[in-house]
């Protein structure tokens, strides 16, 4: 008795475009004795198989099981179709077939029992990923007929969002569709066994993009070697442009201090740390402590900037990272960077293309105009860069990974809503560290950094990446999520757009949004006890929070305690001055004039102007920030007056702080939730003017602010019931106070959500506003800020 054949039709939704999904499906299939057909379109990936059921079921589990390690299957659906016997449709194999333009094969239908199957982009894009370690082999092997070939990549390895200009993702919707692939590229692009089966940017020096030297000052092309010259141009201290995957970066020998000091020069960045290529991994370790965790990131296909405690003597030019713990430091991560590593046979400096506060260059001609002034010369391809994406950083704490700046080899990867997008959302984010979010079902896709709001180029930036990802993703938002600040550019931008589409606008209070994107982070719908300590974030009441205990959800949030409220003498000059933070906090110890104190002999010209401001309320609104207490005492510690960039005086404070002292200081925790800053203030300037070691006060401070923490979560505790605290906001960046509040609230019976897989800074802010407007948005609900 013949066995039936049946036949059904899958559609897998998620990263499975330029993974090599369907080389995988059609080795499954094949491998079970199916036929059948395996495509790409908007949706994803379209699967129409035949077998016998037994077959089927153990082609499914293999789907599910063994898919590629760069793949994310979020979705498999499955239907049915009329039984054929085996041939009918596609002859006796199981084909790979061309890219489908639509996505209504299979109909989903939403709890309104409206069909979904319109055409529209569910597909995601994959980052891009670090050279795999076969291309690796290839590049360096002088019998490939890749040696050496700047552009070397496979289905494993390369660009991918930075060069997709719309979906399916194909050749011809990319970049690369401008240059013809030459015979054996083309057997290998057709080859379902071959591991650059419709590898879309694959190339080889017979077809591919051309490296060249161009001289900054003429725009001529060099003679020679390009990596060669470039290479003997850093040793001589010169300052190099290197165009990435994303953009352009600036480059220069990592151990020649002149040549820093004028890249810092050049580029106006004073004193933030640069970042540092190494070669290899032993390198690496020479340089830096580095541990599994360390290693691994360093390793992994994301390939971030890790920032790793720093070796006494390691050997590099001060300025790279001035007075600094800890090192940014990166592997090679395309066949240009292994090739310039190898060639220069040390650690160099690489770090973002702009000015300081601009966007990463990316145009060719754009980073002609804009790096001119910077670079002596530009080591570039005419392979376009169609999105802009900075690098990922990353910080290891207790023991895992902490992103600091989410972009190249994280985004656009797609994080899952735990309350679905009935309607489609834009949240706009914030101002600084700006991202932006699409989110449409359980899917939300965070845009790469883009940066400062306030400089044109990152407006433009972050507009133009609006649009992009829009048509990328084929999302026409319905609802606009907005922070509650009027004057930041991403909440005017909300309210242009709403009028021009007529789309709904949300407010999300910013720090509800940092905890709403710690749940979604943490796949957490709430409540929780949320701790939202950060710069400044504008409050529901209309004043400056920072210093935040809320009880939260995904819908909503009350606001349960926080720190003593203080004038910001100045306004955003209390932010790029922290010594007028520890003005305001003496003057609210009752000890204005700062006696014998030297942040008051450095600055006793302005001082009493600063202290009449703060008590008049003119220009100097109330706040909670924790973030300016911070600055506040490494004032008050002689670490930092005035700032060169965002949040510098609390890592030089953190950075200040010996970690093996345990004692702390002690601030009053009232009962309606409200913490006196003020008295850690007065403790830390009882031991200043006592002589203790900045190292120790520094530590007792740390220490103090997390039993504030730990005081405030068991007040509310006993009042809400709630066991599970929530971390969030860039103060949380400080890896000293995350490990000893975390460590404290576990001891006491906490369970702790802190982030993972998106910043706890600003950056997360539009993930967040996005979970809010999924949850609080139902069809024809009006919707308030909250």
């Amino acid at each position: 008795m013949t066995t039936p054949y049946v036949r059904v039709r899958l559609r897998v939704e998620g990263v499975v475009q330029g993974v090599g999904f369907r080389p995988f499906v059609h080795a499954i299939a094949v491998r079970h004795g199916l036929t059948g057909l395996v495509a790409n379109d908007l949706g994803g990936v379209l699967i129409e198989a035949a077998g016998t059921a037994e077959s089927l079921a153990r082609f499914r589990q293999a789907l599910e099981r063994e898919a590629p390690p760069l793949s994310v299957i979020e979705r498999i659906s499955a239907q049915s179709v009329e039984p054929v016997g085996p041939g009918e449709q596609t002859g006796d194999a199981f084909l790979i077939a061309a890219s489908r333009s639509g996505t209504s094969v299979i109909a989903n239908v939403d709890s309104h029992g409206r069909s979904t199957s319109a055409d529209v982009a569910d597909a995601s894009i994959p980052p891009d990923i670090a050279t795999c370690a076969d291309c690796l082999r290839e590049l360096f092997d002088p019998t490939d007929r890749r040696f050496r070939h700047p552009f070397i990549n496979c289905t494993n390895c390369g660009p991918r969002f930075t060069v997709v200009r719309s979906l399916p993702y194909d050749r011809v919707r990319t970049t690369m569709a401008a240059f013809a692939m030459c015979a054996a590229c083309e057997s290998e692009y057709h080859d379902p066994s071959d591991r650059r089966f419709h590898a879309q940017p694959l190339c080889c020096p017979a077809c591919g993009p051309t490296l060249r030297l161009v001289d900054a000052a003429t725009g001529r092309a060099l003679p020679g070697d390009p990596v060669a010259e470039a290479a003997e141009m850093l040793r001589a201290g010169r300052v190099l442009a290197v165009k990435g995957l994303g953009g352009y970066h600036l480059a220069v020998d990592s151990v020649n201090e002149p040549a820093v000091r004028l890249l810092r020069s050049r580029k106006r960045r004073e004193e933030k740390p640069f970042a540092v290529m190494v070669p290899d991994t032993s390198t690496a370790r020479r340089l830096c402590e580095v541990e599994d965790t360390g290693l691994g990131l360093l390793r992994s296909v994301r390939a971030p900037i890790v920032l790793l405690p720093r070796r006494a003597g390691a050997g590099l030019a001060a300025s790279v990272a001035p007075g600094c713990r800890d090192l940014g430091l990166m592997l090679p991560y395309t066949p240009l960077h292994h090739l310039l590593c190898a060639q220069l046979a040390r650690p160099y400096v690489l770090t973002s293309g702009n000015l300081f506060d601009e966007p990463i260059a990316y145009d060719e001609a754009d980073a002609l105009r804009r790096l001119a002034g910077i670079a002596d010369a530009f080591l570039t391809h005419d392979r376009p860069i169609h999105a802009r994406a900075d690098d990922s950083v990353v910080r290891v704490v207790t023991g895992g990974a902490h992103l600091v700046r989410r972009a190249r080899g994280h985004a656009p990867e797609p994080l899952a809503l735990l309350s679905p997008a009935q309607r489609p959302v834009l949240a706009c984010g914030a101002q600084l560290k700006s991202t932006f979010c699409l989110a449409r079902g359980r899917r939300a896709v965070v845009s790469p950094h883009v940066g400062d709001l306030k400089h044109p180029d990152a407006l433009r930036s972050f507009t133009d990446g609006v649009a992009h990802h829009r048509r990328l993703f084929g999302i026409d938002p319905e609802v606009i999520a907005h922070d509650l600040h009027p004057e930041y550019l991403s909440t005017k931008y909300a309210h242009d757009l709403a009028d021009t589409w007529g789309a709904e606008l949300v407010g999300v209070q910013h720090h509800h949004a940092h905890i709403a994107s710690c749940l979604v982070d943490n796949g957490v719908r709430g409540p929780v006890i949320g701790v939202a300590f950060d710069g400044l974030g504008y409050g529901s009441d209309h004043t400056l929070w920072g210093g935040e205990f809320l009880v939260a959800d995904l819908t909503g949030f009350r606001r349960a305690g926080h720190f003593t409220p203080v004038p910001l003498p100045g306004g955003e000059a209390a932010v790029r001055e922290p010594w007028r933070m520890a003005v305001v906090y003496l003057d609210a110890c009752g000890d204005g004039r700062g006696d014998g104190l030297a942040v008051r002999r450095r600055n006793a010209d302005r001082w009493e102007e600063v202290r009449a401001v703060a008590r008049s309320g003119v220009h100097a609104p109330p706040t909670s920030s924790v973030g300016r207490l911070f600055d506040a005492v490494a004032a008050l510690l002689d670490l930092r007056d005035a700032v060169s960039y965002e949040g510098q005086a609390a890592v030089e404070l953190e950075r200040c702080a010996d970690p093996s002292v345990t004692g702390a200081y002690v601030a009053r925790v009232r009962a309606d939730g409200l913490v006196h800053g003020t008295d850690l203030v007065r403790e830390v300037v009882a031991d200043v003017r006592a002589g203790t070691p900045n190292e120790v006060i520094a530590a007792r401070f740390h220490n103090g602010v997390a039993h504030a923490v730990l005081d405030g979560c068991c007040g509310l505790r006993e009042t809400t019931g709630l066991e599970l605290v929530a971390l969030s906001g860039g103060v949380f960046q400080n890896a000293l106070l995350l490990d000893r509040t975390t460590d404290l609230l576990r001891r006491h019976g906490f369970r702790v959500l802190t982030h993972r897989h998106i910043p706890p800074n600003d950056g997360g802010i539009s993930l967040g506003q996005a979970a809010v407007a999924a949850a609080r948005t139902r069809e024809g609900e009006a919707v308030g800020p909250c």
